[in-house]
């Protein structure tokens, strides 16, 4: 167990120096998108992105254009359609603070036809067009800096130059139901983690109308939950220029509870009373359509494909290991198709909780692809 943790730490730790000793900020070295020996030409078993439904390979960009409408319209067939988004509607400031050279501003939108949300605006000085990340998390408060260790990642980003704005389900996490549920919690049409893309995807309409901020040059990134959401939110919604997953657990595995898109408020939706939270068993099984893409070989590599050529950072941890490289491999394929490289980039740690070094690579990876 030492020698597996000392790996996780080196192989974060040498990433992070190679960041630290660079001159000039933002710098991605070429570690954190390099696939390492022991995982490369593996495709872990996993369905090909490059091969159609009906078997046809896809053998150029022309092809992939068809295959990438192919899977989008598949997977939105599996979760539910979405509503139309909600493309014209403004910010509503309800006050603001400073907050040393921050402006914060807290914020109401709608983020889906019937539900307000209440989030956080972070404005660094200057007048000047700027590049801008949403962050999503249970409750807005934490990445504003008024939750646990690591974890604010608003705030410090809107610190390195970034409008941010931090958004969460704080409501349904205090009701232990953690998503959004359309049109309500008893008829969903869509499963919950679609919504939960689906409101991000409005969260970057009201953000993209803020006159400082750079409409193509706007990220998503979470941790955990957050990381599933901004994965989602990215690959579902092709407006997002880049976006980070902090150990979100990049495809299904039934065997880690924490990376249980089979709940109902992910994939697995059903109308109440719910499953007991918890691994899957035969007295417990899955429900929604969980069980149904597992069934049908489809896994979450199809959906990281959708982000070609944009680039996104997997920041991995317990659910995360280095042998996820097996499935980004997927996506190395798609972009290299498409003439592009050093889009796929991971970092690995021992633990499921971000750190120091995790993080500063995160604020790089935003400042490479957004500020340079």
């Amino acid at each position: 167990m030492l020698k597996i943790l000392s790996i996780f730490s080196f192989l974060s730790f040498y990433c992070f120096l190679q960041l630290t000793a660079q001159s000039n900020a933002g710098h991605m070295p070429d570690s954190c998108f390099s696939v390492p020996e022991r995982y490369r030409n593996d495709d872990g078993g996993y369905r090909s992105p490059l091969v159609f439904y009906n078997g046809k390979k896809v053998k150029n960009a022309r092809d992939w254009g068809k295959r990438r409408t192919e899977i989008l319209a598949r997977w939105h067939s599996m979760m539910g359609q979405w509503p139309p988004l909600m493309k014209d509607q403004e910010l509503r400031i309800v006050d603001s603070t400073t907050r040393e050279n921050l402006m914060q501003y807290r914020v109401r939108f709608y983020w889906t036809p019937n539900e307000e949300t209440e989030g956080y605006l972070l404005v660094p000085p200057g007048q000047e067009k700027k590049p801008a990340v949403i962050t999503v998390f249970y409750e807005p408060e934490t990445a504003i800096g008024m939750g646990g260790p690591n974890r604010d990642y608003a705030c410090q980003l809107a610190k390195r130059g970034f409008v941010t704005l931090s958004i969460g389900t704080t409501a349904t996490t205090q009701s232990q139901t953690y998503s959004i549920y359309y049109p309500d919690i008893d008829h969903a049409t869509v499963q919950p983690l679609s919504m939960l893309a689906y409101a991000a995807a409005n969260a970057w309409y009201v953000l993209s109308k803020i006159p400082m901020v750079d409409s193509l040059r706007i990220g998503i990134t979470g941790h955990s939950y957050g990381g599933k959401w901004a994965m989602f939110a990215s690959c579902l919604f092709d407006k997002f220029a880049c976006s980070a997953w902090s150990d979100p657990g990049i495809v299904f595995d039934n065997t880690r509870p924490n990376i249980n898109y089979w709940e109902p408020w992910y994939l697995g939706y059903h109308p109440r009373p719910w499953r007991k939270r918890g691994l899957i068993t035969k007295e417990n099984p899955s429900k929604g359509v969980y069980p149904a893409l597992v069934a049908g070989g489809y896994d979450l590599h199809e959906l990281h494909a959708l982000m070609a050529p944009r680039p996104f950072l997997v920041s991995g941890g317990a659910e995360d290991p280095p042998d996820r490289w097996k499935v980004l491999n997927h996506s190395i394929q798609v972009n290299k198709l498409l003439g592009y490289q050093h889009r796929v980039a991971m970092t690995n740690r021992p633990l499921h909780e971000p750190d120091k070094e995790s993080n500063e690579i995160i604020y790089r990876f935003f400042e490479h692809f957004l500020k340079l």
